[in-house]
């Protein structure tokens, strides 16, 4: 009997939800940076066995929208609940039940949905603090099941595997066994330059930064692909920070991303990018279209 089935998967930003979902599909595919808002959009993740296809929905971390493409996000990880057949809630070692996973319990609460709850990040606790942690998610009554495991180390990585597999329905590979995710390289590009820019710049800026790939060209006479995209910051002088002094951070951001893209889709990469301002972006509703948040 195969079973395959969809999984959403939710949480704080930065509790490592990306890293799980890298870990577990083995490619690195879902952008990971230690600021907040680094997936925007819902991306879906294909894991396949012998025994069974896992299709899953990784989602923006939930936290109080400030702009339209918060509320967006927002949408967006709410949404991923409607027609999973499990949830994964991740957190992270801290207080129980602190203000924002309340505010994600009250999401939760109506969801006919089986929640999982994912302690990770065990490799930063002693046994005794992970027992104490894991008591006390156990004794809120809220989960299905509740797993520890460290998305970095690999750590529970595999006990959750096998517990997903046994609770999807029988059913269909809905995907080709080879696809790993169903985004188009275009668009994972995109995301991989937007984290090396989110990586190298100062605080103040990542959050305003979206990135258009304008043109991807595989060449026919050579293994090389042809990359040209748009870096768009909402203000004047945050152009010239993505430059660096003579195009020093620019370059930088470039090569690290044509490194990453290389490796996803196997070729070599000729990379050009450009940097223009797209003022207040956030808040307009036709940029949030052009930059694919719709």
């Amino acid at each position: 009997m195969y079973k395959s089935g969809f999984i959403g998967v939710m949480g704080r930003p930065n509790v490592g939800k990306s890293t799980l979902l890298n870990r577990i599909i083995g490619e690195k595919i879902t952008i990971v940076t230690d600021k907040p808002q680094t997936t925007r959009n819902q991306i879906r993740l294909i894991y396949t066995t012998d025994e069974a296809q896992m299709i899953f929905l990784d989602t923006p971390g939930i936290q109080s929208p400030k702009n339209k493409l918060g509320d967006y996000m927002l949408g967006v990880s709410k949404n991923t609940l409607d027609d999973v057949d499990v949830v994964l809630f991740l957190v992270e070692p801290g207080p129980v039940a602190g203000p924002m996973d309340t505010y994600i319990f009250d999401i939760l609460k109506d969801v006919q949905t089986p929640v999982v709850l994912i302690l990770n990040k065990i490799d930063t606790l002693s046994e005794e603090e992970k027992d104490a942690l894991l008591k006390e998610y156990e004794e809120l009554g809220k989960f299905e099941k509740i797993i520890a495991l460290s998305a970095l180390q690999g750590d529970g990585v595999e006990e959750l595997l096998d517990y997903l597999v046994e609770q999807l329905p029988e059913g269909p590979m809905y995907f080709p066994d080879d696809m790993i995710t169903d985004q188009p390289e275009k668009t994972i590009a995109a995301e991989m330059i937007r984290e090396k820019a989110m990586l190298h710049l100062r605080e103040e800026i990542p959050h305003g930064i979206a990135v258009e790939v304008v043109l991807m060209k595989h060449r026919e006479d050579k293994p090389l692909t042809d990359i040209e995209a748009t870096i768009f910051v909402e203000k004047k002088s945050h152009k010239g920070m993505v430059i660096g002094k003579e195009g020093a951070m620019l370059k930088k951001i470039g090569q690290d991303a044509r490194k990453d893209i290389e490796a996803l889709i196997g070729t070599q990469v000729n990379l050009k990018l450009w940097v223009k301002i797209a003022d207040k972006w956030r808040n307009e509703e036709r940029r949030l279209k052009e930059f694919g948040y719709k």
